[in-house]
């Protein structure tokens, strides 16, 4: 959601009214969010307070596919977790205890908690056995005044201490756009993945078989975008250049 509907707590121009637009026109969309650190109910609430109304079950957060891949693997499983309240709330909600001492996962999300100690921590529960999990492989994501860190840097320092290997559970894990399209109740070829990143969003949506939509409001530019092997369907600057363009379309197919 970061740099397709806003960028921190400022709304993008024409987000309102590609919302709206969805809206009126009885679309199933899912947002399908990388940042692990917020919860639906929290999701749902930030857009309320810029004057948007998304009901919770349109958001899903990669959080909540790390839980699900850890209820999966392995029921009843302990980590120890670094990461704000949407991950943490989704570990409990998943059944997983939390464990400082012995634990069989680390997993690391975005969030505040980072420091020094924890990545100690964190450095030598892997070494002494715990398996290393992220909520997203994302390095940086926009910010209202530049780019912040997110989970993919704060996990590689670990990765490159210990010599082991992160598995990722958000996109563009395929697991995670599986469950996109079940929530939505469609088939791939039914689905367009929108997105401003091109290493998760475009390719997560172009390998699982949608139409894809690269949007330059957020990390990926056309100079970063020559640099890829694939291409996505279609570049807007915005989500706010949809409802025109279907419009359009519509009255040309007509």
């Amino acid at each position: 959601m970061d740099g397709v509907i806003y960028h921190g707590n400022q709304i993008l121009p024409g987000v309102r009214e590609f919302i709206q637009w969805m809206q009126d026109e009885n679309k199933e969309y899912l947002f399908l969010t990388n940042n692990s650190g917020y919860t639906p109910r929290e999701l749902n609430q930030k857009l309320a307070r810029m004057g948007l109304d998304v009901p919770e079950e349109h958001f899903y957060p990669s959080a909540l596919a790390t839980a699900a891949f850890l209820r999966q693997q392995a029921p009843g499983c302990s980590v120890f977790a670094i990461g704000e309240a949407g991950l943490l709330n989704a570990l409990y909600d998943a059944g997983v205890t939390m464990n400082d001492v012995n634990p069989d996962y680390v997993v690391v999300g975005e969030g505040r908690a980072y420091s020094l100690d924890t990545l100690t921590k964190a450095t030598n529960l892997v070494l002494n056995g715990a398996k290393l999990i992220g909520a997203n492989s994302d390095v940086c994501g926009p910010i209202e005044n530049g780019i912040a860190p997110a989970c993919g840097a704060l996990v590689a320092p670990i990765e490159m201490a210990t010599g082991r290997k992160a598995y990722f559970c958000g996109k563009p894990n395929p697991l995670m756009m599986r469950t996109g399209l079940r929530l939505l109740g469609c088939h791939s070829a039914e689905a367009v993945m929108i997105g401003d990143r091109m290493d998760t969003d475009v390719i997560s949506g172009m390998e699982s078989g949608m139409a894809t939509v690269l949007v330059l409001s957020g990390v990926s530019t056309r100079e970063t975008l020559r640099t890829y092997a694939y291409r996505p369907s279609l570049v807007l600057n915005g989500v706010g250049d949809i409802p025109a363009l279907a419009q359009r379309t519509a009255a040309a197919e007509a």
